[in-house]
């Protein structure tokens, strides 16, 4: 009988299995959209089959409606994208209104980014969405840095650990999710904060602050000044500390992650699920091209039957030890 040595491509007859759990959240892949690029509900419905993705994340929702920053708001840069968008939204009671029976239509476990600028916002906004059966997570935005005081709770762990706390205990039924913040001395050190106050899910990494400047008017490009970088320019330092969190926090303490940062192909969603990520959230590249979410599951498919796997929660946190190359 001829052996077959784990790491020699062949093929199988059986389609990988790409469901994977956010806590009790069942998603049929680990594909999704990222918060702030995809609107509230179907804004994407034209142009790309939404029911083909594992989850969908709302654009953030606060207590109440915010105009956002100011234009410029958005600019290209060579690698991606920066943003000072301001966290512009329609407010929770609209949302609830006019958007809630569009979400439930979807099919799709449902994830709502809560943004907020006291430990009362996050918890009446969480609160209130955590009555909505379609809401199966709330994505705490602890770590934007477009807007004044964005970064306050996500910068500071003790901060970070009484707020997620007090949220944890309005929260009934959905997911917990913390969302860190890329810009801090040790991600670690916020994701253990989080963690011990009570997140059942992390998500990683949100943007890095960051600057474009005109050179001929001698000023920031943006109004806001600074902004969120994100896209392909982000990636490998996404993965990196996606992995640092996987091993130093998320592993032991069983908690599922939501890697982003520049994902746009197949090839950079496995190397965030070999670097422990469960979910993968696609956001700039969305804007390229609205069905990069539904290549990049064929993609993980052929991946999967050319390793001879059958589950793709076997190559999850499966990232091997440095090897110097032959």
């Amino acid at each position: 009988m001829t052996q077959v040595s784990p790491t020699t491509p062949h093929s199988t007859s059986v389609e990988p299995t790409l469901s994977v759990s956010i806590g009790k959240m069942q998603l049929k892949n680990p594909l999704m959209t990222a918060s702030g690029t995809c609107g509230y509900a179907n804004e994407y419905a034209d142009f790309t089959d939404l029911t083909k993705l594992g989850a969908f994340v709302t654009k953030a929702i606060s207590k109440t409606v915010r105009k956002g920053n100011e234009s410029y708001r958005v600019i290209e840069t060579r690698a991606g994208m920066l943003n000072a968008i301001g966290l512009a939204n329609i407010g929770l009671e609209a949302f609830l209104r006019d958007k809630i029976p569009l979400l439930a239509k979807m099919g799709l476990p449902v994830i709502v980014n809560v943004p907020g600028w006291c430990t009362e916002d996050y918890v009446d906004v969480a609160n209130r969405l955590d009555e909505e059966e379609v809401v199966g997570g709330i994505e705490l935005n602890v770590s934007c840095p477009n807007v004044k005081n964005g970064l306050s709770f996500g910068t500071d762990p003790v901060r970070l650990f009484d707020l997620v706390a007090a949220v944890k205990k309005v929260m009934k039924r959905g997911e917990l999710i913390v969302k860190l913040s890329p810009n801090v001395a040790d991600i670690a050190v916020t994701a253990k904060a989080a963690v011990e106050g009570g997140a059942t899910c992390l998500s990683l990494v949100n943007t890095f602050t960051a600057m474009v400047v005109d050179i001929e008017k001698q000023r920031p490009m943006l109004a806001n000044g600074t902004g969120g970088l994100s896209g392909p320019a982000i990636k490998p330092i996404a993965v990196f500390l996606t992995h640092r969190v996987y091993t130093e926090v998320a592993k032991k303490h069983g908690i599922p992650i939501i890697g982003m940062g520049g994902i746009q192909r197949w090839q950079d969603a496995v190397e965030f699920l070999l670097a422990g990520a469960t979910g993968l959230a696609v956001g700039t590249a969305l804007f390229l091209d609205p069905n990069i979410p539904q290549q990049i599951v064929e993609g993980l498919k052929g991946y999967l039957v050319r390793k001879g796997k059958t589950d793709i929660r076997e190559i999850i946190g499966a990232l091997g030890s440095p090897m110097p190359h032959d």
